[in-house]
């Protein structure tokens, strides 16, 4: 029996085809993940690496140091009350050891992390006025990375005071856009959106856990993630997520997004610490220009430093939200944020472990939309091994998910009802 070359092609790419395709669709797979990546290389895209630092110095002066894989594009700003120092970087990665930049001398925190839109930024904390008297970018002698130093002085507050009112700068990051966020799709007419803000992100770490030292912003997300996608597989309900990144967003940027969504509710999702490490389960806050307890309001004086930890100061934010920080929220929305918080409540009881008196009320910044009901949500204490070990088992976190859900099913019945 004869066979066409066709035939014998045909064959032998059958036979071939068992190993052949398991190997290419490898390969295409490989080339879909390198392709991208070599083409970021090409045009300078990809980030930044810091892989080494050090801080030496006293009360009067201070050196830092900071080892790149390239030149590094820096300026440098300054913020009072506190003071900090604000070095500001394109996107980098961090891979830094937390020892490496303890602080010492002129500065008592350091803080570094994204800021979203492909920047970064150091935080430098200072005891008093400070001022960089010499920054610069020098090749490492071995010639494999770049070193920026920065030389910084205690001054007094008459030329701290000039270095401000010198400075051309409002708070924001040089490659960050600050004008509003883009608008989504308007969602169906009738279905129930629901903004899932996953607290702290980029260079606001939040707490850290006490045994595995997990970083909050990365408890938050994994969980608002779960919550969104439990949501949005009831009907008529919507959720988004205000970050899906390790990014930072500030408190009035998280509101302001959640509006603009058009949202129906708001739930700001954390894992504080406390000191008292005993102290476990969730918690669910609403706004009040009185806390109830000590509790809420240390709580709400530490959420509401996100901002300054990132060192944006309060009046580089727009016009609009700034209204909104000094606006009440309405009785009605107000009305509306506690009976989501009870509804919240009544689901999690009996099913999972709750502070005493598990709805507290206090001054949180991220709450103070005066449309949008809003609760923030204390998932448990980083601070406390058993919630530590609960806040980062998925399937707790699916639970808790689901509970929150029939949660805010019952609200929007209630709401709807009541033409909310």
């Amino acid at each position: 029996m004869k066979h066409s070359a066709t035939d014998l092609h045909w064959s032998l790419a059958k036979g071939l085809s068992r190993w052949v395709r398991p190997a290419i669709a490898a390969l295409l797979a490989a080339m879909a993940v390198l392709l991208p990546l070599a083409s970021r290389a090409a045009d300078g895209a990809t980030p930044l690496l810091a892989y080494g630092a050090r801080v030496a110095g006293d009360d009067a002066r201070t050196r830092l140091v900071i080892e790149f894989d390239r030149t590094p594009e820096f300026s440098i700003h300054y913020v009072a009350n506190p003071v900090r120092v604000i070095i500001d970087l394109p996107e980098t990665s961090f891979g830094l050891k937390p020892e490496s930049l303890e602080p010492r001398g002129l500065f008592d925190a350091i803080r570094y992390g994204g800021m979203g839109a492909g920047a970064s930024r150091l935080v430098l904390s200072a005891k008093g006025p400070t001022e960089v008297t010499h920054a610069e970018v020098k090749p490492e002698e071995d010639g494999k990375g770049f070193r920026l130093i920065i030389d910084a002085e205690r001054v007094d507050s008459a030329r701290f005071a000039k270095l401000l009112g010198d400075q051309q700068w409002t708070g924001t990051v040089r490659t960050t856009k600050t004008d509003r966020p883009a608008l989504a799709p308007a969602s169906p007419a009738g279905t129930f959106v629901v903004a899932v803000d996953a607290g702290h992100g980029g260079i606001d770490t939040g707490a850290i856990g006490i045994v595995t030292k997990t970083e909050e912003k990365h408890v938050t997300l994994d969980f608002a993630r779960d919550l969104a996608a439990t949501l949005n597989r009831e009907a008529g309900i919507e959720a988004f997520l205000t970050r899906d990144g390790d990014e930072f967003l500030s408190l009035p940027q998280r509101v302001q997004i959640a509006r603009q969504r058009g949202a129906n509710l708001f739930i700001s999702v954390h894992a504080d610490t406390l000191k008292q490490k005993d102290i476990r389960g969730a918690t669910v806050y609403t706004i009040s220009d009185k806390a109830s307890d000590h509790l809420a309001a240390d709580l709400a004086a530490r959420e509401n430093l996100s901002d300054e930890i990132a060192g944006i100061p309060l009046e580089s934010e727009p016009a609009e939200v700034a209204d909104i920080l000094i606006d009440l929220t309405r009785r009605e929305t107000q009305a509306f944020s506690v009976n989501l918080a009870r509804s919240v409540v009544s689901s999690f009881e009996g099913q999972i472990k709750l502070i005493n008196n598990p709805h507290r009320h206090a001054g949180f910044r991220v709450l103070q939309a005066p449309d949008v009901p809003s609760i923030l949500l204390e998932l448990g204490f980083l601070s406390n091994k058993e919630d530590e070990k609960q806040l980062l088992d998925p399937e707790w976190r699916k639970r808790v998910s689901e509970l929150l859900a029939v949660a805010v099913r019952g609200y929007r019945q209630t709401a709807v009802a009541n033409g909310g």
